[in-house]
């Protein structure tokens, strides 16, 4: 089954900051969409959890991400972005 993606106006501006940021643009493009493929397929799969079961981070370098699963409604929201080594 699918979850729908969505990235808070916060995360879209730390994923702006990051993009703008890094010395290679593509690759952050490139991780975020494959974060964002991932998280469609399997949200708890991926990552690891945080606070709560639903709080969770996943890294694919050169990208980290902070999202929330809501099982019952089939839907993640990216609340954070963040640019690692």
């Amino acid at each position: 089954m699918s979850y729908t993606v969505t990235w808070t106006p916060s995360a879209e501006r730390d994923l702006t900051a990051v993009w703008l940021g890094a010395p290679d643009q593509k690759a952050v493009t490139l991780a975020a969409h494959q974060i964002e493929q991932r998280l469609k397929r399997d949200p708890l799969g991926i990552g690891e959890s945080r606070e709560s079961s639903i709080n969770r981070v996943a890294f694919l370098s050169p990208l980290a991400v902070a999202y929330d699963v809501i099982e019952d409604d089939k839907v993640v929201f990216i609340r954070l972005a963040q640019f690692i080594n």
